[in-house]
């Protein structure tokens, strides 16, 4: 019936689908420059007289009512070759400008910055994102699903910036190579976006509301070109790797071993929106480590993707699906196992059609799994204003099936097949998500389905949504992340904001959050409450109170401490209270802090303890130091339910990991990571250096060591340098 419920209120949404976009009236007209630029953050060439001036942004946070009080201005360009801009970003307080530091796709709220959001079809859907903070670090990224931004996608193009002392001047040239769009439209989409921190002061020059980022691709206004932009020409590049290693491992006593590899990547534009990538023997060693987690639930953690090779266009793949259901998560592709070779084709048919199509075969890991071959279908296709509906087909396949020892322990293939319609208002205020995917594994022909519909509504002052899940037992996405099976979901969720006449309190509001979890046949096995108050101050200060209650009713044995102590019996109850806080600290300051306190019960009638955050403190913009801490501590009593080796028990989880970033230019960078973790027995050490000695060329030093967490004995360790080259024909 919930259900159906989704299915009528998705109806009564499409009401608001068929619009004109919001700002469309708001346009920016783009000429040809009638002389050369030389991008070095000036503004004194006589090309940008002829160009036309875009101001008076409006105000998006704290308030979206009024014009923006900082002076912002932009100019547009361009000629055969790139697209230009240059933004001149006045200062109304003195003092110093905010900036974290100089590292590429910065903390977007730490920094006072200026960015430029393009979408070349015009579909208030996927697009790019350039930009820079005020001492020049630079920002890059596709946009998704309307305004998320992918940080990890990197391309080439230049940028400078100059300052004085009461403004900051931001020049680029984005190559049109770098760019993918459809020759002959001379329509885009564009908005441009700036934070000053000084004044908390973020604005847009095509009027954003406040509950919605910047990059928000509904709101965006019209780039008009005096002409169709100038096609790219052909556009291959190649990117070489060379790589030279050492590595030990201590714990099995082996000798050190030495490498010499070597592979790459190849970007071929098959249209000016449409790429082909291809990559042989690709190595990710230059990639930053996961930040670990405490893990004390029944279920997997997610670990996002970061491997630069499945990030572009990745979102036809990976947005597919929601949180917890997703048939296709690229980690899951070699994970443990070589990768040899692999190709993708990405991008736009024209304006309404999207396609991915990914093949990639993996080698053996030397420890019983064979090579693997991966091979991934996406097809979109625009629905009114800006929904979409897709397909996906994700087929996992096992290289000499025939030829495994033991065949049982390894599916000869595993594939998953879905539908999904994805709603998105004109307005960006209604969301929405239709999903319906089934599973084929071999000697599995029933209960391999699974159902997703949800709604939210993201208003000014009203948040209210609805969603459903049912996942079947025999579900299988071996190429996915799906940590549950076997059951049925009903969540809600309902908050409001109340904006006083404060000099001090920005907004206010309470929040009620509710899953209720079953099996298949009704069985209630889960169900949390969680309701909350949240206090936004004018300096972004936020504070965040919360409570509730959870319920589990456990369907299999399951170890609370997962330290691998004893487990408690399959089919008992646990009810517990928790009560909490959080604050986060205005990121104005160069010692910022959050801070998060969790206190209730646990499973067996324990109690569980929680504290949390991190403090960092910055030298502008050369040097940042944080510290991450999260305490856990679990105390069991005398509960019937628990077996002995728990009763009369506590344990401390302790998860603590300092971070030395230092960025002594935008274009040279050091990390240094320590991460100590008793609950997995592990102290990680990751130093990287970085020199980006051309545009998205890098030379890299990457050293790794792992100790045991109670002696400091050394397990592991490796020692990387890898140099890569970005050709472009």
């Amino acid at each position: 019936m919930r259900a159906f419920h989704l299915l009528l209120l998705f109806a009564c949404c499409t009401t608001t689908l068929f619009s004109q976009k919001k700002n469309a009236q708001l346009e920016y007209h783009i000429h040809r420059a009638n002389g050369p630029i030389k991008v070095d953050g000036k503004a004194d060439e006589a090309a940008w007289q002829g160009a036309d001036l875009a101001t008076a942004f409006h105000m998006v946070l704290p308030m979206d009512t009024s014009r923006a009080q900082v002076r912002t201005e932009v100019r547009m360009l361009y000629d055969d070759q790139n697209l230009y801009l240059i933004a001149v970003n006045y200062d109304k307080l003195p003092g110093p400008y905010m900036v974290e530091s100089l590292r590429r796709d910065f903390n977007f709220g730490r920094n006072d910055n200026f960015l430029l959001f393009l979408d070349p079809f015009d579909d208030q859907t996927n697009g790019f994102t350039f930009g820079s903070n005020a001492e020049g670090a630079q920002w890059d990224g596709q946009l998704f699903d309307g305004g998320s931004a992918n940080l990890s996608w990197d391309n080439k193009w230049i940028s400078e910036v100059t300052n004085d002392d009461n403004v900051w001047i931001f020049e680029m040239a984005v190559p049109f190579k770098t760019l993918r769009y459809k020759p002959g439209i001379t329509r885009w989409g564009i908005n441009f976006s700036r934070l000053d921190l000084k004044t908390t002061e973020k604005s847009a020059w095509a009027p954003v509301p406040r509950q919605f980022p910047t990059a928000s691709l509904a709101y965006a206004g019209t780039l008009v070109w005096d002409e169709a932009p100038p096609p790219a020409g052909l556009n291959v590049s190649l990117i070489p790797y060379l790589l030279s290693g050492v590595s030990k491992d201590y714990a099995k006593k082996t000798a050190s071993k030495g490498n010499i590899d070597f592979g790459g990547d190849a970007k071929i534009a098959v249209t000016s929106a449409l790429n082909l990538d291809l990559t042989i023997n690709p190595d990710f060693s230059q990639v930053e480590v996961d930040q670990q987690q405490t893990n004390l639930d029944r279920f997997e953690l997610f670990f996002p993707e970061r491997r630069q090779f499945f990030i572009e266009n990745g979102d036809l793949f990976t947005n597919f699906g929601t949180r917890t259901v997703r048939p296709f998560f690229s980690r899951r592709i070699g994970l443990n196992a070589p990768i040899r070779y692999g190709a993708r084709l990405s991008g736009k048919l024209d304006k309404n059609w999207r396609i991915g199509l990914m093949d990639m075969q993996t080698g053996a890991d030397g420890q019983g799994t064979p090579g693997q071959n991966f091979a991934v279908l996406a097809l979109q296709r625009q629905l009114f204003a800006r929904s979409n509906i897709s397909l996906l087909a994700v087929n996992k396949q096992t290289s000499d099936y025939e030829q495994l020892q033991d065949p049982k322990k390894i599916n000869r293939y595993n594939r998953n097949l879905g539908f999904e319609y994805n709603l998105l208002s004109k307005d960006n205020i209604w969301r929405g998500k239709l999903m319906y995917l089934k599973s084929f594994t071999p000697n599995i022909d029933d209960k391999d389905q699974s159902l997703v519909a949800s709604i939210q509504h993201n208003a000014k002052h009203w948040t209210y949504g609805l969603g459903y899940e049912n996942v079947g037992q025999n579900y299988r996405a071996e190429v996915g992340f799906v940590p549950r099976v076997n059951y049925q979901n009903f969540n809600t969720n309902l908050g409001y904001l109340f904006f006083p006449k404060s000099k001090t309190i920005l907004s206010h509001g309470p929040g009620f959050e509710h899953f209720n979890f079953f099996t298949p046949d009704g069985q209630q096995t889960d169900y949390e409450y969680f309701m909350s108050y949240r206090i936004n101050l004018r300096n972004r200060t936020d504070f965040f109170f919360f409570g509730g209650q959870d319920y589990v009713k456990l369907l299999r044995p399951f170890d609370p401490t997962n330290f691998g102590v004893d487990t408690l019996a399959r089919g008992t109850d646990h009810t517990w209270n928790f009560y909490g806080f959080n604050i986060q600290s205005k990121p104005q300051s160069v010692f910022t802090y959050n801070a998060n306190v969790r206190l209730g019960g646990f499973y067996g009638e324990g109690n569980r303890t929680r504290i949390s955050g991190e403090i960092g403190y910055r030298w502008q913009p050369y040097a940042a130091i944080t510290m991450r801490v999260d305490y856990n501590h679990l105390d069991f009593g005398e509960a019937a339910v628990l077996p002995a080796k728990l009763r009369n028990k506590n344990y401390d989880f302790w998860l603590v990991g300092p971070r030395i970033d230092l960025t002594l230019s935008n274009k040279l960078f050091i990390t240094n990571f320590i991460q100590y973790n008793n609950q997995i027995k592990n102290v990680n050490l990751n130093l990287r250096f970085q020199w980006r000695y051309s545009p998205a060329s890098d030379f890299f030093i990457v050293y790794t060591d792992n100790y045991l967490s109670d002696n400091l004995q050394i397990r592991n360790r490796a020692l990387v340098a890898k140099l890569t080259f970005w050709w472009n024909g």
